[in-house]
C-alpha cells in the first residue's frame, strides 16, 4: 500500500524538503503580508469616505452663491 502512495505523491529528497518548507514559510508570510495591505487599504478607504461624506453634507448646506448671482441676472 505504501508503494502505491509513493507512486502518487512522490518523496522529495531531504534536500528538496527542506527547501520546499521554506517555499511553504514564504509564501504564508507573503500571504499575511498581502491581506495586512488589504485590511489596511480597506479601513483607509473607508475613513476617506466617510470624510468625504461629511464634507459633502456640510457643502449641501451652504449657501449657493454662484446661483444666486445667476438667479440675480435674469
Amino acid at each position: 500500500m505504501l508503494r502505491e502512495f509513493g507512486q502518487i505523491i512522490p518523496v522529495l529528497p531531504p534536500r528538496v524538503s527542506i527547501f520546499a518548507s521554506y517555499q511553504v514559510a514564504y509564501e504564508f508570510r507573503r500571504e499575511v503580508e498581502y491581506r495586512q495591505a488589504l485590511d489596511d487599504y480597506c479601513q483607509w478607504y473607508r475613513q476617506a469616505a466617510e470624510a468625504h461624506q461629511q464634507e459633502f453634507q456640510k457643502l449641501k448646506r451652504d449657501i449657493n452663491i454662484v446661483g444666486w448671482f445667476n438667479q440675480r441676472k435674469r
